[in-house]
């Protein structure tokens, strides 16, 4: 079972470095960074957190395929690979819909999009020559010069029974959006029909202050409607310490090999700490 955290989108990116640094000296397990429209890029944040830590494994959590050609994808993968070997997991997810649609990327199938790309990058990182002709990814003999020795998992960040059972076919870890609570866990799991090694990483909500309530409505409600499920059906490690650490329990004895908390505030690391010596 491993622990992550997530570093927030809405915190300052020059608070990255300090942040990594703080969790390399910690007993967490991985980092997680985003790739958000108009937020912040995946590959330069896991580079940047990557570069100022030695020990964690560093997450990119997710690449939109729509904005990521996959030889590009595989290219920019295989350099932080090399770079920093056994360290970083690669999610790649659909992309926000509208966000898509908003930079006039929104693919006529997601599905084989996302099944594309992830079966041509795991390829590629793996060292072979690609061709592949679908139905939106079209590479003619291409391969990498520097492959990685250790190529770095491929994930797919995915919430639909449809991209769920694609990630199983495909992809070497599902990741689950914050909201998702240990009691769907075991349906999930099924739906994905992985291998014994399918990593299932869960995002979750932290916040293990008083006024947790306050601090987290916003997040919560714009994830309900992401989720399609009504505000108070969010799962969150929220409350005392000790009952965000039971949270997190729960996730990891319903079936997440790893959880990571998405720590809500101005000064994130309290809540790690308090999280940490809870559990």
């Amino acid at each position: 079972m491993r622990l992550g955290v997530m570093f927030d989108r809405d915190l300052p990116p020059e608070q990255l470095i300090p942040f990594a640094r703080a969790l390399d000296e910690t007993s967490i397990d991985d980092l997680w960074v985003v790739e958000d429209l108009g937020w912040t890029g995946g590959i330069s944040a896991a580079a940047t957190a990557l570069a100022v830590t030695s020990r964690l494994r560093v997450g990119i959590g997710i690449t939109p395929a729509p904005l990521r050609n996959p030889m590009l994808l595989a290219m920019e993968l295989a350099n932080l690979a090399r770079v920093h070997p056994g360290r970083l997991a690669a999610g790649v997810g659909h992309g926000v819909g509208d966000w898509m649609r908003q930079v006039g990327a929104a693919p006529r199938s997601p599905l084989a999009l996302l099944e594309e790309t992830i079966t041509a990058v795991r390829a590629l990182l793996r060292g072979e020559t690609v061709t592949l002709h679908g139905k939106s990814v079209h590479l003619d003999g291409v391969s990498l010069v520097h492959p990685p020795a250790v190529p770095p998992p491929v994930l797919a960040g995915v919430k639909g029974p449809r991209s769920l059972a694609l990630s199983g076919r495909v992809a070497q870890g599902t990741i689950l959006p914050e909201g998702v609570g240990p009691a769907q866990l075991p349906g999930i799991l099924e739906q994905i029909g992985g291998d014994a090694d399918h990593e299932l990483v869960v995002f979750t909500f932290l916040h293990t202050g008083a006024d947790f309530a306050e601090v987290t409505r916003p997040m919560v409600e714009g994830q309900a409607g992401f989720l399609g499920v009504a505000p108070e059906e969010v799962v969150m490690a929220v409350g005392s310490p000790e009952a965000a650490a039971a949270q997190v329990k729960a996730l990891w004895a319903a079936g997440a090999g790893t959880v990571a908390v998405r720590p809500l505030g101005s000064d994130p690391i309290q809540h790690v700490t308090a999280l940490l010596s809870a559990l």
